[in-house]
């Protein structure tokens, strides 16, 4: 099984690090009218928004930390690393696409379901088999993972269509989505180092 860098274990705990700390200090920016429970993420990120530079750039984190970690977790199967880095990618362009401060958006809806549908597609698609695969890449966790985050971005459309706690939902998948692939780089790495020991021992 191919080795994960160490600095993997940065770029994806990075990711759900820079996520929450950004949708909290752009909320505590914005004050009062913001409804943390009901209104989004991307309400944050505004063009106008008092957090908007805080959350813009909680999002580029978020998109460069999921780049690097596909592109360093090799035990993983080509479709799921290809799969978060185009997640990366539609968390870049929640950035350069924000929400509007009122109303709709064709373009920042769109970008923003892509991204949700790849970081929930990614676990399955990187998974692999076989008695030395890290255990968050097998098939029964990795199906796991991608059923909780599928139905955590049906429970956010669910909200966000009756005007519910939209905030909570998206909070929620998006938290699961974040932490995922640190997740599996620590699985990664409990994997090496279990092979590592036997080898250590017939050295001595």
């Amino acid at each position: 099984m191919r080795s994960v860098p160490k600095w993997v274990l940065v770029s994806s705990g990075c990711a759900p690090v820079a996520l929450i700390l950004g949708w909290l200090v752009a909320a505590s920016l914005q004050g009062s009218p913001y409804d943390p429970a009901a209104q989004t993420i991307s309400v944050l990120a505004a063009p106008g928004a008092s957090g908007y530079w805080v959350m813009t750039g909680a999002f580029v984190v978020l998109g460069v930390c999921h780049l690097l970690t596909a592109w360093g977790l090799r035990p993983a199967a080509t479709p799921g690393r290809v799969a978060l880095a185009a997640g990366a990618v539609s968390a870049l362009a929640v950035a350069v696409v924000p929400a509007p401060s009122s109303g709709g958006s064709l373009g920042h809806g769109s970008v923003a379901a892509v991204g949700f549908t790849v970081l929930a597609l990614w676990p399955l698609l990187a998974a692999r088999t076989g008695d030395a695969v890290p255990w968050a890449l097998r098939p029964v966790p990795s199906l796991g993972a991608t059923a909780v985050m599928a139905l955590g971005a049906a429970w956010f459309m669910i909200e966000l269509h009756q005007h519910g706690m939209a905030g909570v939902a998206e909070r929620a998948v998006t938290t699961v989505q974040s932490v995922w692939p640190f997740v599996v780089v620590l699985s990664c790495f409990r994997s090496a180092a279990r092979e590592d020991r036997p080898a250590r021992l017939v050295r001595r």
